[in-house]
């Protein structure tokens, strides 16, 4: 993309505009009409945790749109090792999820969160661990400005990306899964820089996918299908992704 074409060429329009987005209703928030369950009506209702990632946009140096990426530390116990968002669980002093999606970018890579500016919050997705995650649109008009400091014990690299990518059938495949009962189609993008090598896939491939089709105007070059799951009624009947 040319530095003088595309949403990334006018920042502050970009701004302008993604401010005027509203997601879809989420359909994973509980709804406040329901009243807790007796014990012999089948157990505690399932409350879902909610967590938040930064989608966190600036120009590259040819005025494209480019999105922060780390790769999480191989000691950590979940998701070790993967391409992620940064981003994590909501705790209870955050105000919002926006409050949520900058601290955790804070501890993870020193994100200054004066230096971003939040325009959106995205539809809600849903973890294979039964978090409802909600992505928040992000932009760093000034990516000298941030000076990287990765918190070791769960990070291990940072890189950036055309957000493009996610609305281009190259470099991507994709497999059908089942989860819950429903069937599902996981994406995979492969990227490269340098002698490094990446994927970008699973729930962060999906919230791309997403970002990039708000962000850009347009849906992707091939077929996302996206699914709502259905959300057990009872927390006995939880189970992750396998």
């Amino acid at each position: 993309m040319d530095s003088g074409e595309g949403p990334g060429a006018d920042v502050e329009d970009l701004i302008r505009r993604l401010r005027l987005h509203r997601p879809a209703p989420s359909p994973y928030d509980p709804s406040p009409a329901v009243a807790p369950a007796p014990a012999a009506a089948g157990g505690e209702l399932f409350r879902p945790r909610r967590a938040a990632v930064l989608v966190c946009l600036f120009r590259g140096a040819a005025g494209e749109l480019r999105v922060i990426l780390t790769k999480r530390a191989s000691s950590l116990s979940t998701h070790s090792g993967e391409v992620a968002l940064p981003g994590g669980k909501a705790e209870e002093g955050d105000a919002d999820d926006a409050a949520t999606a900058l601290r955790e970018s804070k501890e993870e890579i020193g994100l200054d969160p004066s230096l971003v500016t939040v325009v959106a919050s995205l539809e809600h997705f849903l973890s294979k661990h039964l978090l409802v995650v909600v992505p928040v649109v992000g932009i760093l008009s000034d990516i000298q400005a941030f000076k990287p400091v990765l918190n070791a014990a769960e990070v291990d690299e940072i890189f950036d990306v055309p957000l493009e990518m996610f609305l281009k059938d190259e470099n991507r495949s994709s497999e059908v899964r089942e989860w819950m009962g429903q069937e599902f189609t996981l994406h995979h993008f492969r990227y490269e820089k340098g002698n490094q090598k990446y994927v970008i896939w699973g729930l962060t491939a999906g919230i791309l996918i997403h970002a990039a089709s708000v962000v850009y105007q347009r849906p992707p070059d091939f077929a996302e299908r996206r699914v709502q799951f259905n959300l057990p009624k009872y927390s006995k009947e939880c189970s992750s992704m396998p």
